[in-house]
This record gives structure tokens, C-alpha cells and sequence, in this order.
């Protein structure tokens, strides 16, 4: 078994000890994914372990109390790294024991606070670009790792080793609220959490980082604890030290992010550099023999780093000392990512101060004959005359002056490359920087000029206030005014520009030949093209519109920059663009698919709070993940998660995105990296907005979210019921009892989907939620199961998922039902789930299915009608596995209303499309196509086309 990353520094104080619980979990951990710098975890604690220290985290919060008096010590918990240090149980493959979990994480709370730490945990909150690959790759792998599980299941009917452990679907979405629930802070990042965590250590003085992840050796912060060395019972655990580290390669802490990207992450691939990787290796001239080979490259790296790129520090760029090529962008991005606010890479060449040089020639001295003050001076290459020099404040540099003849002050000047002539230049109070200005005939004002790239003609230009950029202008043939331009790059003309008299910003203009009227534009950085603009009447923005080619209908849109598509956009106007060395997750510049402020800042602080699921992330990028599940791809009975709960995300991207009841024929697609049997994730799948159902209409986002109005809550419910379609069935979900509505709800819309649920599956989930709420934690524990069933497996987690969907749902919505009535320790546990689907299969009668308690059985004869009467109201007949071993048509292929009845693509009551209807990876919809996956209602793109198109397409297996 793998033992952690420093189980070879590991001491007699951290060995576990007997029956301690977190002690045995430290002796059957699985292997983790490589997370951070590659090779270095294993370098650390095979070639390096000297810079592992152990400690004692209540001796050290003793000693930041008394150095920091009044401050109560702190821990950073990077939370997505002690998943799997916190889930004990034995049990994993069953959907999750989340009773003991919730146990475990509440032991875990206690022993620091009774020693006076306080936790800040911190939780993914989403998947950034640069880090998409990876993400996939790491997918990949555990799908191939669950088909290895699946086949274990089948051949041995148990569960198996530590060695193969996966942890339960949901984990993290539901330690959120565990820890919430604990009264724990929680937050949940804009970007990778590891950077926030970095970040929040080193501005609030904490104690330390907890976490697994290699990342936290290169950030400067403060110090970094390993979580799979924690023995709870003592609080001993080791320290990595990251001083040591350095002093351990030669280099210093400002060479560790170089280091990082040279060696790989999750940023920078590893292969990038492995050539130039080797030529370090055997220009080495220390490689120790008793070292592996990664431990050998590493500290090859780090001489190079400290011997040769040392040398040129200051003086060279990177990308003139490494094989960066076409790669320079992404690696700078990556150097810089570890850089915390305040901090500068040394290795961000920076030009020397007080180094004057201008077309090669050396600069002088002369004296100005009125300030008697000795000015630079420079030869000016074409005259060889002297030419007095300023110097520029930020950059330092000399820029050449002229002598303005009414107020005899020095201007400074910029030479036309094309006429080599002086021309003096206007410099922007803010920005600083000098713009070429000509003499206005009329005022005798200096107007600000730029160099037209096709005629190279000197153009007059005004600076806009607001952004402190320059526009072309033209003269308006009427007012004899100047009017800003853009320049069209098809047509190299000139297009008048409007401002926007609140933005004050201006918009480039272009003209119907229809209206005569000119509509604002808006340039697309990428494709370099301007495209109309429409600007809303209530928020005064402008989004970008595009002109259909077959109906020359304006509609809003913003350009997907990898498929072309349609979506609205809108920059967020509180967020500012920062620098790349400066890059803070807040305060990044911003596209949205919300236009409204108000609402992104609600949903923007549910998100950051841990309050809610996928909701910030739909609204302001339009992109969300989900990761693996534990599902069988060759069963080809069971739909993957990702297409049964896909209608209701459809109708939660109406509601959030779609802002009316016509919302989802207005609002833009959804990409979504969600994980299933056939999906080789190079791209998300588009999945559009489904209009939703509500009786009264579609609530707005403001009405179910500010308004606290009597009655609006029912609105709020209408809303939820609407997202699962079952609005019909209202009155029979209300009357049923917490926390059993919301898993009614459930149970309701996973048999309308899935026709290949029964009855005696419906029996199981029923009959483990109503036992569950009697059992006591150590009874859970102890309960045994006779085997280990593959669809049972897969049936837990399919259950899991659609309670995390719930999360979403209820987020979205204004939340109508409490968090807790759908959190999995109050109405699920793996392994009851199996021993009463275990049960049901071989034909336990209901009284013995709920242990002959009269109460649970009153209770189980109402739930069970509920479900049933709402999936016979959507013509779902809910039958015994018994009738499909008639001479009926089988379990695959229920004619009439069963596996047909959403051939259209929408089910019967109107909305959503059926798992068998769905896109990539789904499985057959007849037994008697086994080879067969039928692609309906397939999201297709045409090559340069901005328009999709609906098609069926067979694909063979």
C-alpha cells in the first residue's frame, strides 16, 4: 500500500496507533493523483527528506499565541486534498457511508478547536483553462481505474482493496455542507483553490497550510503541513519546508516557480521541457548514483538554474535562455501563477535603470540654457545633431524634447519612422505614456495623431477619458467636428464611433444600409472584426449582436472563441483589469452571461460562501465540470448521470440565463465537461436552455432571489417543481413529510427518465431512508452485506448525483427546501441501500424490507403512492421485474409509452429530452441494438458556420 508522501522521515510519534481511527486510515490511503510539481513529491521524500520536520500543531499554536498575543492561530485547509484522508469508512463502493463521514469530519473539527485552532477550509470552486488538460487527463485515468473496479465486482461479488479505493460520487459538494452544518468558515474558490489558499495564508499571518499538494513548496507563504501525515489522535504531523528545499538545490525562494514550470505542473505539460530536461541532466556533473533518475533530473534543473541562468539575470529575457518557442506565453502564465499579491518574479526581464540608449548611439550631457541644469542628450542618427533628452518616469528611459515656442518648456517628441522627423508628443496623465499630437489649425491646440498602418498618414485622434485609449477621427462633414473612427480590417475604411453618454466610452459605428441609421460596434480582439452592438434600455450596455445571413434579424451574442457560437456577453463593469504578475482571482476583467450586476454579486457571494452549486459558475462563464461516477460502461441498461439529470440542467440554464418565459430560445448554450461511458472530453458538450413549465409563467432571478414578499416561496417551489417538470404533481410532494419530500421529488423524476428502474428498486430506496432514521451511527457500521451487486453500485450513485442536482436546483431557485433535507447522511447510506436491494431481489416482502416496524411500514405505502401516482400522471407505469420475464417485450425495450415514449426528443409533458435521446455516449434503446448507440437531437456545428443545427446520427459501437 502506498503510505503518503514522507513515510520514510515518518517517526515513532506518528505512527498510528490502534483503534484511533485516523491512525488506520494513514495505513490503507490509495494512491493519490500527482497533484503540483512532477517528480518532486517523490524526490522530497526519497532524496530530500531532511526538510521534513515533524511537529506538533498544539505546541505550535502555543507559540503563535504567545508571538502574536490576541491572535487566534489559524489553519488553511486546502479541503479537495483531505477528501480522502476524511473518509474512514470501510465501506466506499456503495454510494457512500455518509453517516460515519459526517461522524468523522466532526472528530476532526473538534480536536483542533479544543486546542484552540481555528480552520478555513477551502473548496475547488471551479476548472481554469490553462488547467484543462489536466483535469481531463486525471479523468481519463479514473475512468479507466472504475472499469477496473466494475470488472473486480463482478468476478468476486465484494468490494475491492484499499488499493483500488475511488471516493463516493458527491463527496465534495457535501462536505461543503457538512462543514457548514459544523459551524465551520467555508469558502469556495473563483479559481483553483490552491492559489486562494496560498494567498489567504500569507495576508492573515495563519499557522500554516494543510493540505497534499506539491504547488505549496513553491508559493511563498506561510508554512505547509501534510495532511496524510496527521495522526489526529496527537496532532503530530510533518512540516515541509520549502527554505530547506532551496538550500537543498542551490537555488533561492524567487527561483522555485521556475523551477515548478521547468520541471511541469498542472499549467505548464510535462513534456514541454523533457529534452531540454536531459541536456541538464548530462551536462550535470553531480548526479549521484544512489539517486533515482527524477531525483537526478531535478537537481540537474536546479543547477542549471543557479549556475548558468543566473548568470544573465536581469540581463536576458527567459525566453532568450530557454527553448521556449511557440510555449513562452504559457510558461511566463505559469511562472507567474505562483506569485501572490505584492510579490515580483526576478525572472521578469526588467529593462537596467538609468541605461540610455536610442537608435545605438551613445547619450551625453548638455546644459539648458534657462534651467542651467545639465540635460541628457542624445545623437540623433539621421542629422547627428544633439537633442536634448527627458526621462521617462516609470520606465526610466530618455525620450527626446523639443522646445515648444509659445511656452519655451521642453516637449517631448517621437520620431516618425517613416519621415524621420520629430514630432512632439502629448503624454496621458494616467497612463503616462506620450501620444504623437499636431496643431489644430482653428483652436492652435495640440491634437493627439497616430499613424494610419495602410497610408502611413498622420491621423488626428481623441483620447477617451474612460479608457484612456485613442480613436481615429474624422471630420463630420455638417458640424466640421471631429468624430472618433474605428478602422474596418476587411475594408481598411474608417467607421465613425457614438459614445455612450453614461459609459462615456466610445462605440464604433456602422451603418444600415436599410435604417441609415449607425448602430454601435463591438471589436472582437481575436477575430479582429467589428460586430454590431444592441444596448439594453435598462442596464445601458452595449452586447454584441450578430446579423443572421438568412433572416438579417439582429440578435445578441458573444462569440465562443473555440466553436463559434452564439452567446451574450457583458463585461463586468466593477471588476478591473489587472497585470499578469499582479493576478488576483477577484479582480480579473470579467465576461459574463448576466448582464444584471446585482444578481451576478448575489450569486457571486453564494458561490464564494459555499452556499450554492454550479449556480456563479453558469452565470458568469457558462462552463461547468462534473467528475467521474461510479458507473458501469458495459452496462448497457443504465444511463450515465450526466444524461439522466441533463433536461433539468437544461431548464436551470433557462432559468438563470433566459431571464422570461421565451428565455430558452434567447439564451446561450452551456458547456458542459461532464464525465461518461465514450466521452474523450477534447471538447465540452453545447447543451441549450430547455423552457421550462411553470404555471403563472417563468419568476425572474430578482423575484425568487430579493423579494421576500408573502407568497413567494410558493413561487420559489413552482420554480424547483418546474426544473423537474413535475409541476402536475405539487400537491401530492407538499403533503409529504421532511426530509422525505425532497427524495420523493427525486425518486419521482429518476423512474420518469430511467425505464428500466422497477418496482423493487423503487422498494430499496424507500425502505434504506425510512430505516435509516432510526439506525444509530455504530449500527451502520456493523452492518454486513452478504455480496456486492454492480447495478446496485451503480443505482447508489446514480441517487447521489441526483441529490447533488437538487443542490443546483434549490440554489437556483431561492432555495424553497432546507439544504438539509437532501444532504445524503439524512436519507441515504450505501450500505443499507444495498442490503435492501439485496433483499428486494430476492423477494423480502415490504414489512421485512422496513424490519417490521408498523410505523415505517404506514410510511412506506405513502411515499411508494406518491411516486407512483406522479409517474402514472406522466404515463410511467412502474412495474415488477417479474413482468419482464414474461413474453412482454424486455427490460431494454418496453413498447407503447415505455422506452419510445420521447422519441420526439421531448417527453410527454412537453419538456426535456429522454436519457435514450440524448448526446454522445448514450446507450442503446433496444436490447436488440447492443451495437448500437442512437444519437438523437445531436448538437452538430457546420465548419464556419456561426448557426447549429439539429441532426440524428447513428454512431456504431
Amino acid at each position: 500500500m502506498t503510505r503518503g508522501l514522507l513515510r520514510l522521515c515518518r517517526t515513532e510519534a506518528l505512527k498510528p496507533k490502534p483503534g484511533n481511527g485516523s491512525g488506520e486510515n494513514l495505513e490503507i490511503l490509495s494512491r493519490r493523483s500527482v497533484m503540483g510539481v512532477r517528480g518532486l513529491q517523490g524526490f522530497v521524500g526519497s532524496t530530500c527528506p531532511h526538510i521534513c520536520t515533524v511537529v506538533n500543531f498544539k505546541e505550535l499554536a502555543e507559540h503563535h499565541r504567545s508571538k502574536h498575543p490576541g491572535c487566534t492561530p489559524t489553519i488553511v485547509v486546502d479541503a479537495m486534498c483531505c477528501l480522502r484522508y476524511w473518509y474512514t469508512p470501510e465501506s466506499w463502493i456503495c454510494g457512500g457511508q455518509w453517516r460515519e463521514y459526517f461522524s468523522a469530519l466532526r472528530d476532526f473539527v473538534k480536536t483542533f478547536t479544543a486546542v484552540g485552532i481555528r480552520l478555513i477550509f477551502f473548496f475547488d470552486g471551479t476548472v481554469e483553462q490553462d488547467k484543462r488538460d489536466e483535469w481531463v487527463k486525471r479523468r481519463l485515468k479514473n475512468n479507466r481505474e472504475i472499469s477496473r473496479i466494475f470488472h473486480y465486482i463482478k468476478s468476486h461479488k465484494e468490494q475491492p482493496g484499499r488499493n483500488m479505493f475511488f471516493i463516493p460520487s458527491g463527496l465534495a459538494i457535501f462536505t461543503r455542507f457538512a462543514l457548514k452544518s459544523l459551524g465551520q468558515e467555508t469558502l469556495c474558490s473563483l479559481q483553483e483553490a490552491d492559489y486562494e489558499v496560498a494567498s489567504y495564508g500569507l495576508q492573515n499571518n495563519c499557522l500554516g497550510i494543510l493540505g497534499e499538494d506539491t504547488d505549496y513548496l513553491i508559493y511563498d507563504t506561510c508554512p505547509y503541513f501534510s495532511i496524510s501525515e496527521l495522526c489526529l489522535d496527537s496532532l503530530d504531523t510533518v512540516m515541509l519546508c520549502r527554505e530547506k528545499l532551496c538550500e537543498s538545490l542551490d537555488i533561492s525562494l524567487a527561483d522555485l516557480p521556475l523551477l515548478a514550470c521547468l520541471l511541469g505542473n498542472d499549467i505548464i505539460p510535462e513534456g514541454m521541457f523533457e529534452s531540454f530536461r536531459y541536456k541538464c541532466l548530462s551536462s550535470y556533473t553531480s548526479v549521484k548514483e544512489n539517486f533515482d533518475k527524477k531525483g537526478n533530473i531535478i537537481l540537474a534543473v536546479a543547477d542549471h538554474i543557479s549556475k548558468v541562468l543566473r548568470l544573465h539575470q536581469g540581463e536576458k529575457k527567459l525566453e532568450e535562455m530557454l527553448p521556449l518557442g511557440p510555449n513562452k506565453a504559457l510558461f511566463y502564465k505559469g511562472v507567474a501563477s505562483y506569485l501572490l499579491p505584492g510579490q515580483k518574479s526576478p525572472w521578469f526581464f526588467q529593462k537596467p535603470k538609468g541605461l540610455v540608449t536610442l537608435d545605438k548611439e551613445v547619450g551625453s550631457m548638455s546644459s539648458a540654457p534657462e534651467s542651467k541644469q545639465e540635460v541628457p542628450m542624445c545623437t540623433d542618427p539621421e542629422s547627428k545633431q544633439g537633442v536634448p533628452l527627458c526621462t521617462d518616469p516609470d520606465s526610466k528611459q530618455g525620450i527626446p524634447m523639443c522646445t515648444d515656442p509659445e511656452s519655451k518648456q521642453g516637449v517631448p517628441m517621437w520620431t516618425d519612422p517613416e519621415s524621420k522627423q520629430g514630432v512632439p508628443v502629448w503624454t496621458d496623465p494616467e497612463s503616462k505614456q506620450g501620444v504623437p499630437v499636431c496643431t489644430d489649425p482653428e483652436s492652435k491646440q495640440g491634437v493627439p495623431v497616430s499613424t494610419d498602418p495602410d497610408s502611413k498618414q498622420a491621423v488626428p485622434m481623441c483620447i477617451d477619458p474612460g479608457s484612456k485609449e485613442g480613436f481615429f477621427l474624422c471630420t463630420h462633414p455638417e458640424s466640421k467636428q471631429g468624430v472618433p473612427m474605428c478602422t474596418h480590417p476587411e475594408f481598411k475604411q474608417g467607421d465613425p464611433v457614438c459614445t455612450h453618454p453614461e459609459s462615456t466610452q466610445g462605440d464604433p459605428v456602422c451603418t444600415y444600409p436599410e435604417s441609415k441609421q449607425g448602430v454601435p460596434m463591438y471589436a472582437y480582439s481575436e477575430y479582429r472584426q467589428g460586430v454590431p452592438m444592441c444596448t439594453y434600455s435598462e442596464s445601458k450596455q452595449g452586447v454584441p449582436m450578430c446579423t443572421h445571413t438568412e433572416f438579417k434579424q439582429k440578435s445578441p451574442l458573444g462569440a465562443d472563441p473555440e466553436f463559434k457560437l452564439e452567446a451574450p456577453i457583458c463585461t463586468n463593469p466593477g471588476i478591473k483589469q489587472e497585470d499578469l504578475v499582479n493576478m488576483e482571482p477577484e479582480m480579473k476583467q470579467q465576461v459574463t452571461m448576466v448582464s444584471d450586476p446585482e444578481i451576478l454579486k448575489i450569486a457571486r457571494a453564494h458561490h464564494v460562501q459555499a452556499e450554492s452549486y454550479l449556480v456563479y459558475n453558469i452565470m458568469s462563464s457558462g462552463e461547468i465540470e462534473c467528475s467521474n461516477t461510479l458507473e458501469d460502461a458495459l452496462d448497457q441498461a443504465l444511463p450515465s448521470q450526466a444524461f439522466v439529470y441533463r433536461p433539468v440542467r437544461q431548464r436551470v440554464y433557462s432559468l438563470l440565463l433566459g431571464g422570461g418565459e421565451d428565455g430558452a430560445s434567447t439564451c446561450p448554450t452551456v458547456k458542459e465537461w461532464f464525465v461518461y461511458s465514450g466521452n474523450p472530453l477534447r471538447h465540452p458538450d453545447l447543451v441549450r436552455p430547455l423552457q421550462m413549465n411553470i404555471p403563472g409563467g417563468t419568476p425572474n432571478l430578482k423575484l425568487l432571489w430579493l423579494n421576500q414578499d408573502a407568497g413567494i416561496q410558493a413561487r420559489r417551489l413552482d420554480a424547483l417543481l418546474g426544473c423537474f417538470d413535475l409541476s402536475s404533481s405539487r400537491e401530492e410532494l407538499q403533503a409529504v413529510e421532511n426530509p422525505f419530500k425532497a427524495l420523493c421529488c427525486l425518486l419521482t423524476y429518476l423512474f420518469v427518465q430511467v425505464d428500466t428502474l422497477c418496482l423493487e428498486d423503487l422498494h430499496a430506496f424507500i425502505a434504506q431512508a425510512l430505516c435509516l432514521q432510526g439506525k444509530p451511527t455504530v449500527q451502520l457500521v456493523d452492518l454486513q452485506l452478504d455480496y456486492i451487486d454492480a447495478r446496485a453500485v451503480q443505482l447508489g450513485s446514480l441517487l447521489v448525483r441526483g441529490l447533488t442536482t437538487l443542490v443546483l436546483v434549490n440554489s437556483a431557485c431561492g432555495f424553497p427546501w432546507r439544504m438539509s433535507d437532501f444532504m445524503p447522511w439524512n436519507v441515504f447510506d450505501g450500505k443499507l441501500f444495498h442490503q435492501k436491494y439485496l433483499q428486494s431481489e430476492k423477494g423480502c416482502t415490504v414489512e421485512a424490507l422496513v424490519e417490521q416496524n408498523r410505523s415505517r411500514l404506514t410510511k412506506f405505502h405513502a411515499l411508494k403512492s406518491v411516486v407512483c401516482k406522479a409517474c402514472m400522471r406522466e404515463n410511467r407505469r412502474i412495474v415488477s421485474r417479474q413482468h419482464w420475464h414474461s413474453p412482454q417485450p424486455g427490460r431494454w425495450g418496453r413498447q407503447g409509452s415505455g422506452s419510445h415514449r420521447t422519441s420526439s426528443g421531448y417527453s410527454r409533458a412537453g419538456q426535456g429530452q429522454h436519457w435514450r435521446d440524448q448526446g454522445p455516449g448514450k446507450r442503446p434503446a433496444a436490447m436488440g441494438c447492443s451495437r448500437w448507440c442512437c444519437f438523437s437531437f445531436v448538437l452538430l456545428l457546420k465548419p464556419g458556420h456561426p448557426t447549429s443545427v439539429w441532426a440524428s446520427v447513428g454512431v456504431s459501437r
